[in-house]
């Protein structure tokens, strides 16, 4: 657990190191800062080291400077996988990926070409008591919103990536916390996967998770 712990704080640091640097150390002015912020302390992230990944970013610190870089490969049973690794070493990230599509009867290869770049913003059922009114909806469209969809543990709100923090600045507003306020890669086509092939594809997934360079994946399995 500590492990998995550890591992955890290592992708969030990065993702606040490398905010930082694009756009500068303030969360009052950097939007995707912000974002980053939250994550880390929606999981009981220590202040301190929130602050010494900010000063990473900006180069306070000094050191090897943190990298984002993009990979897609076929998965197991044919998925589809979008990498995003955050890293300050290429050779060791790529390798990783590599190793680990090899490993389970994959390959690096495109398959973009069934992905959009969309932001998602995603509530949970206890912050909308009430639901969803009519009213609401139409609100959350005025201010961005492309598509409303109902999950399992709440709502999930799809934008065009420049309408994220618009639609972020509404809730807020609004006093609704959200559980996660990202831009995604999300799939065009969706795949069903057959209850004999989930757990190579959830072996997959928990290498990829354990796996400090990894930031996040995105997937276009329906079902998982």
């Amino acid at each position: 657990m500590d492990a998995k712990k550890g591992a955890i704080f290592t992708k969030l640091s990065n993702n606040i190191s490398l905010a930082a640097r694009e756009k500068g150390g303030d969360p009052n002015t950097n939007f995707s800062l912000r974002i980053a912020i939250d994550k880390a302390k929606a999981v009981n992230m220590p202040k301190e080291n929130i602050e010494r990944a900010i000063k990473r970013g900006t180069g306070e610190l000094g050191g090897a400077q943190i990298a984002e870089y993009i990979y897609e490969g076929i998965g197991p049973v044919k998925s589809q996988f979008i990498i995003k690794a955050l890293t300050d070493n290429k050779n060791r990230s790529a390798a990783s990926v590599r190793h680990v599509f090899s490993k389970y009867g994959g390959s690096l290869g495109s398959v973009m070409w069934n992905f959009d770049n969309k932001g998602v913003v995603r509530i949970l059922s206890e912050e909308l008591k009430n639901g969803l009114s009519d009213d609401f909806e139409l609100e959350l469209i005025d201010a961005g919103a492309e598509d409303i969809q109902k999950e399992d543990e709440g709502v999930a709100i799809y934008t065009k990536s420049e309408n994220l923090q618009k639609v972020k600045q509404f809730l807020d507003a609004k006093n609704i916390k959200t559980e996660t306020a990202e831009i995604e890669y999300i799939a065009k086509e969706e795949a069903q996967l057959i209850d004999a092939d989930k757990e190579s594809v959830q072996k997959f997934i928990d290498e990829l998770e354990n796996d400090e360079d990894i930031s996040d994946y995105y997937h276009n399995l329906a079902n998982l």
